[in-house]
This record gives structure tokens, sequence and C-alpha cells, in this order.
């Protein structure tokens, strides 16, 4: 089945990577082609990621992460996800009046995760050492890289803030009090610094033991001087957040040297002989196997690709794993993994049998045998306020619709020998909290996702991981290595995805046609990111579907919102096929900056 595609099937034989922006790829390309596997390759990219797209990831955020092992024949996680500081706790909240954890700011902030991720995956899962891999990124922070639309375009949109209210962002994105031209270089030559600091301690431990040089280089940057100075920094310049108060930040020394990035089991799902893996309940992630546990029980071709039968089915599947979400999913180290009847036979039979030929507008999670929690069915603020027995203050207006569908990257990188990685940077953006003096990047805000009532799933406690929307994808098939793929798009993203899974497994699209076919996501449940909002009943549509099938969707109840053809997300995959010796990846052009490479 054909669509409309505007890019080629990149195919290659020793390697293929594809990124958020066509600079990263060429780094991810470079390690590979100076020897590195797919692992190095999705390091390099990743720091350049942190770098070149500060609008949407930092090194202050997270970077959930899964990687197929050749070696090892089996998929792993790695826990890219920073945990909230010690001295953040509902009390705190009750005590300060907040009802809603905000989302920008110091507040929260948790441990900044990209360094330690990576260095655990090198160590277990790579070749090459810190020094090598921070090279790519060390070079376009000193000698720049181009201005380009959408990072001039956010720029602009926030200049105030950054002139007003965060200074220190200003003086490397708003020289001279403006925003550069599309095509000026931008440096920044702090960025540089730092990731210096953490190769030449590589290179004073390491010697002939890459271990103990990548130790080191990590100790720098949570033990050591780097560490020293984002504390320094939180604490010493409060700024007003959207609760209306300043707030100096509440991470300290300690929550940045007792955290490390660990290896874990992934979530996995057999969907039509696929087996699918995500990361688990500490981000959406098995809300996508939720998706796939329903939609397996439908002949989804026989539907018709983007038809209305098939687009209203798939959100109403939507509607019914979301409402899990809200209601069993949080860092299993202290809520426990999601249940596991959430992905049997019967709950799906049971839970299909729901969807009735027109939209639904109520959240109705499921009953996993224990009666269904009541918290799930009424609005975030309004439960945390009963749970805190405070008033209601007033919510700052942050955007229509769900907030952050258009930050965050991702990556993925596939090696001649099998090795697969997908993993999605995000957090630590520019938009909502201040670059740190001297480092040249801003912490993250991931704990605005956390709930205040203490009764459910992903509430706020002391150096747990936030539920976050990150949420990468890795298939096999026997065993063997099959696909990674992945978006930017907060709580949209494993919609988006989905829907490319489908059409390239159900539906028989190639790569990229599978990248750029039209798209839909439900924004029916509350939203992960402040001030929490959910819309009933709503779907985003681009406006390449058919007018006929988006006449029917209102007919059947749904409040369509109109989008322009090429909005939602940027996705991108790499499929690896050992039978034939080739590797083929793409990135749908929307965004523009995204791209793959191969050899």
């Amino acid at each position: 089945m054909a669509t409309f595609t505007t890019r080629p099937v990149v195919m290659g034989t020793r390697g293929v990577v594809t990124s958020g922006h066509y600079l990263a790829s060429a780094a991810g390309f470079r390690i590979m082609e100076r020897g590195g596997n797919a692992i190095d390759a999705a390091a390099a990219m990743c720091f350049c990621l942190n770098l070149l797209e500060p609008q949407s990831n930092g090194i202050g955020g997270e970077v959930p992460t899964l990687i197929y092992s050749a070696r090892e024949r089996r998929p792993f996680a790695v826990s890219g996800m920073g945990w909230s500081p010690r001295a953040f706790t509902t009390d705190w909240c009750r005590e300060h009046g907040i009802d809603l954890i905000p989302g920008d700011g110091y507040l929260p902030a948790c441990v900044p995760a990209a360094v330690d991720t990576w260095a655990v995956a090198l160590a277990r899962f790579g070749t090459m050492t810190f020094g090598e891999i921070l090279a790519p990124a060390i070079e376009l922070a000193e000698n720049g890289y181009p201005m380009y639309e959408s990072l001039q375009r956010s720029l602009v949109a926030n200049a105030a803030r950054y002139l007003n209210v965060y200074p220190t962002t200003a003086e490397i994105y708003c020289p001279n009090g403006q925003v550069a031209e599309v095509g000026d270089v931008i440096r920044n030559p702090d960025f540089a610094k730092m990731l210096r600091m953490m190769a030449d301690a590589e290179e004073r431990a390491g010697g002939s033991d890459r271990l103990e040089g990548l130790r080191a280089a990590r100790d720098v940057f949570y033990k050591g001087e780097i560490a020293e100075r984002m504390v320094e920094f939180i604490r010493g310049n409060p700024v007003e957040d959207a609760s209306g108060a300043s707030h100096a930040g509440l991470l300290s020394r300690e929550d940045l040297a007792e955290w490390s990035a660990r290896i874990e089991d992934p979530n996995g799902f057999n969907y039509r002989g696929l087996d699918v893996y995500k990361t688990s309940s500490w981000t959406q992630g098995p809300v996508f196997l939720q998706q796939l546990a329903l939609l397996e029980g439908f002949d989804l071709r026989a539907l018709g690709h983007n038809s209305a039968d098939y687009l209203h089915t798939l959100i109403e599947c939507t509607k019914l794993a979301f409402a899990d979400r809200e209601a069993y999913y949080g860092d299993p180290d202290f809520d426990g993994p999601p249940p596991d009847g959430l992905f049997s036979l019967e709950y799906n039979d049971m839970r299909r049998a729901m969807i009735e030929r027109t939209a639904s507008v109520e959240m109705r999670p499921g009953d996993v045998g224990s009666g269904i929690p009541a918290y799930a069915t009424v609005g975030v603020a309004e439960d945390n306020r009963r749970a805190l027995n405070i008033g209601a203050r007033p919510v700052r207006d942050l955007g229509q619709g769900h907030a952050h569908i258009g930050d965050t990257t991702h990556l993925d990188a596939v090696d001649h020998e099998g090795n697969m990685v997908a993993a999605t940077p995000s957090g630590g953006w520019l938009g909502t909290s201040p670059v740190v003096k001297g480092l040249g990047f801003p912490l993250g805000t991931r704990g605005q996702m956390f709930y205040l009532n203490p009764e459910r799933p992903n509430a706020l406690e002391p150096r747990k991981r936030p539920r976050a929307t990150l949420t990468p994808s890795l298939v096999t098939r026997d065993g063997d290595p099959f696909m990674v793929f992945g978006t930017p798009g907060g709580d949209a993203q494993d919609q988006w995805t989905l829907q490319f899974f489908l059409n390239y497994v159900d539906f028989g699209m190639n790569l990229q046609e599978a990248l750029d076919a039209p798209s839909v996501h439900s924004l029916h449940f509350p939203s992960s990111f402040y001030p929490r909002a959910a819309y009933p009943g709503r779907v985003a549509v681009e406006n390449r579907i058919s007018e006929s099938v988006i006449a029917e969707l209102r007919d059947r109840g749904h409040e369509v919102d109109e989008l322009e053809g090429w909005e939602n997300g940027k996705s991108m995959g790499i499929r690896y096929e050992p039978e034939r010796g080739l590797i083929s990846g793409g990135v749908t052009p929307k965004g523009n900056i995204g791209y793959a490479i191969g050899w």
C-alpha cells in the first residue's frame, strides 16, 4: 500500500543512524566510520542533540534508552531518568500552598540523567572512550552551528523571558538583546568547556582502563565541579515559576552524587509474531503495548488504512489504554510494575468490548481485580487539592491543548553486527529554566509529572522517578534484531509511533511511507505536563486525511481539531534485515531538520 512520501528510504550495509538534527546524525555516522558500534554512535548523537536542539532537550534532562545487544542477543532498558530531590515532598507542597507542581523554574528539577545513562551504556555495550564520544559535540559547541528556523522561532517566542527573567540564557541565545538570524553561527563555549572537563578527567584517570576513565568522567559531572556549580546556581538564584512565587532549587549535592542510571529489563508484548519492547512504567511506554493488545483483536487491513472505521477504533483503544496509564503507572521501585492483567487476553477482550460506534467522552480505567480507582476519573488538580486539603490557586495558562508536543527529540542507531539503540532525549530545554552560569545548559522540569495525592501511583516522593512521556521502541523477531523507532511529542509519542508501526507491519508500507503517512492523536486524557489539562473526546487530525473521513469522525461524536498536513511529530526508525545484509532507515520531513544517514 503506497502513500505520498518526500524522501527515499536510506539503506546501508555497515550501519544506519537517525536523529532529530542532521548534524547529530553526521556525528553518529562519523563515530561508526571510525570503528564505533551503534551504542557509541548513539551516545555521540545524544550529546550533539543536547547542544543542537536546546529548545527540545538538554544534558540537564533525561534520555530513556533501549538497547539490543548483538553479543548477548537480548534487549535491555537503561533507566535514563533522574530522581526527585530528597527535600521535595507532598508536605513541602502543602506548606507552600502548591496544588500543581509548576512546569517551570527549579522545583520540578530532577537529577540530570544523560551523562550517566551513556556512561553506563558505554561501559556495558560500547567500545569507545567518553573523550571520543564527546569530541563531535565539543567541536560543534566551540566552532558553532548554523541557526535554523525552528530554533529561531522558539528563541523569538521566549526572548522576553530570557532577557527579563533568565539573563544567563540570554547571554548565549540573545546576545546584544537580539536573536540571531537563520544561518548565523551559534556558539556555546561554556558547554564545550563543561564537556572538556569530563573528557580531561577521563584522560587523567583512564590510561589503559576504559571503564575507570568512564567512571572518572561521570564523577566530574555528578560529584565534582559541574555538580557544585549546578547546586550553587539554583540555590542562589531563585526564579518565579508558574505558581506565582519565586523558589530556589531543592536539588542537593547528595541527590546528584548518589544517583546512578541502571540497566533494567524492558516490558514486552508479542504482536503478530513480533516482540515489541518498551521501557517500564517509569515512562508511559507500556501504554503502547496495551494499545497493541487491544488492536490485536481487529482486522485492521479490513477496516482500511485511515478510514473512519480504522481511526475511530484506534482512537477508542488509545483512550482505554491511556486511562489505565493514569490509573496504574508510576516508578515501579515505589509503585510496583503495572498489573500483569493489563496485558492479558481476558482483560483486553473485556476492554475491547467497550468500544462502541460513537466516541466515548469519559475516562474509563479498567478493573484489574481491586476495583476502579476513583482518583483516575477526576481532574489532576482537583485530586491533588483533595489530597492536600488546600484551596485552588490560579493556574497560569501555558497554551492550548496538550503541552510540549513539539519538545523532545529522538535518535536511533543500528550497526552491521545487529546492535540496535533507540533513545529519546528530552527535558532540560531552554524555555522553562535558566542556563546555569558557566555550564551552558539549564536543568530540567520533569518533576511536574508527579501527582500530589500520595494514595495514587506516580505520586511525589523523595528520590523517585516521575512517570515520563519519553518512550523509545525496540522490536525483535524470534530473538533477532528487527527494528528501533521513536519520536518527540509528549503524550502523543505512543500514538504517532503506534500508527507508524501499524503502517509498516499491518499495512505493508515501506519505512519512509510509514513515517510520512498522516496521523492523529487523542487529547482525551490529562496531559502529563502542567497545567495537566484534558479535553474529553477531542482528537487532533492532520488535514491530509480526507474530508469525508473527518466529517464521519465528527458524526461519531469526536471533537476534531484539524491540523496542517505535516504537524504531528518527527518520527524516525531503522529496520535491520540480517538475511539480506541490509539496514534501512528514515526520518519524516516533519520538523525539517531530522535525517537518516547510512553507509
